[in-house]
């Protein structure tokens, strides 16, 4: 594993479409989102070989579609993460707290769109998200650029963790890590349900250190508390859900002096640059 320092300003993530998706059907955003858009639900990820993502699908089956906007079907991300100066989020997440939360502001490059998210997990492994639209920002600076939260955006978070049963930081909100990377979202019609793939992923710390995740694809699974059959095909062909959190895992990545042993099976296997 290596780091290397980069600009303030973020890569745009690059890269073509995962093999084995051009032959499905597309999707609109306004089905995807009636038909699987909960907001509340027990996510599972995993680390896959980009050459692999296709063909296990396939096994899968169920009537697999794929989000559609504008012809387009893989679409650019950027993350910028807040915490605590101390990382109150990260260390809440480092040492497994039943009630954990984070906050970051995501762009969708493609769209345009801006949304200030604020995800809770519950005792149950359950977590839930509420988002708040903000104006679009062009400026693709990384978090060495970015102001502490404050206004309608601190306002939002606070109110969102206290109704969460989670308690609101005293300290700001600074940011300290962003990300990008391209996004594929694929519907799995029999089960209404959804996951996501995430390639070409990009870490940057606020000190300007950059890591890559190459030729690996975050496969994500977003349904109900019982697993789907996108689960147990990955099962069947010897991959298990790991712990990785964007966030978490990256700043780890990055600084090697914070309490890690919660990732330290994904941290060693990560094939970072």
């Amino acid at each position: 594993m290596s780091a290397h320092r980069a600009s303030a300003a973020l890569p745009r993530a690059g890269g073509q479409e995962i093999s084995g998706l051009g032959a499905l059907p597309g999707i609109g955003l306004e089905e995807i989102t009636e038909r699987a858009g909960l907001m509340t639900r027990v996510d599972r990820k995993y680390v896959l070989p980009r050459e692999e993502v296709g063909t296990l699908l396939a096994a899968a089956g169920g009537d697999l579609r794929v989000l559609e906007i504008d012809g387009r079907r893989r679409f650019s991300y950027r993350s910028l993460y807040y915490d605590t100066p101390d990382l109150t989020a990260y260390r809440a997440a480092a040492t497994g707290r039943r009630r954990r939360w984070k906050v970051r502001r995501r762009d969708y490059l493609d769209t345009g769109t801006s949304f200030l998210e604020v995800k809770t997990r519950t005792g149950r492994g359950e977590s839930a998200k509420l988002r708040l639209p903000l104006p679009a920002d062009g400026s693709g600076a990384g978090p060495a650029a970015g102001r502490p939260l404050s206004g309608a955006g601190l306002e939002h978070v606070r109110t969102t963790l206290l109704d969460a049963g989670c308690a609101a930081p005293a300290q700001p909100l600074v940011p300290v890590l962003a990300t990008t990377y391209a996004r594929t979202t694929v519907l799995i019609a029999a089960e209404d349900a959804r996951l996501t793939l995430d390639d070409s992923l990009s870490w940057i710390a606020a000190d300007g250190q950059m890591l890559h995740l190459d030729g690996e694809v975050v496969v994500e699974t977003k349904a109900g508390t019982r697993p789907g059959r996108v689960d147990r095909a990955l099962w069947r062909a010897g991959h298990r859900p790991q712990r990785l959190s964007k966030y978490a895992t990256g700043l780890a990545l990055l600084d090697d002096s914070l309490s890690a042993n919660r990732w330290h099976r994904t941290l060693r296997d990560l094939p970072v640059a």
